[in-house]
């Protein structure tokens, strides 16, 4: 006999903050974009050479959803062939901080387990 689930009669929490960063950072390959771009604009051959594993379809995927957040900003280059560098906006580089914070904990993470990283690979 599987018992009732009763409705919950408390007040709905506020929006988590929490949540909402990380669903505006979007995805796993986000951090690691950001992260690569905190050194200067890069060209979009060099951030796959930067960040191995991650497919040119993800990586155009993200550059996009950065850019339409307002976190990269893409300038177009006059060259032959034409090419398109990315970088940091304000907003991104305030991001910069967090990111290094969320190294530094998976840092700790890694030295308690032992020097073993299950995301080494990503």
């Amino acid at each position: 006999m599987a018992l009732i689930i009763r409705k919950n009669r408390s007040p709905k929490p506020p929006p988590c903050p929490i949540g909402a960063c990380m669903a505006f950072l979007g995805g796993a390959w986000t951090p690691n974009l950001i992260w690569n771009l905190t050194g200067g604009p890069r060209r979009f051959g060099e951030l796959r050479h930067d960040i191995p594993g991650i497919s040119a379809k993800m990586l155009s995927t993200r550059l996009k959803d950065l850019e339409a957040k307002g976190v990269v900003r893409r300038t177009l280059i006059n060259s032959s062939p034409p090419s398109a560098e990315y970088a940091l906006t304000e907003l991104g580089h305030e991001m910069v901080p967090l990111i290094e914070a969320i190294a530094a904990f998976g840092q700790k993470l890694k030295a308690a387990q032992g020097g073993t990283c299950a995301m080494a690979a990503e």
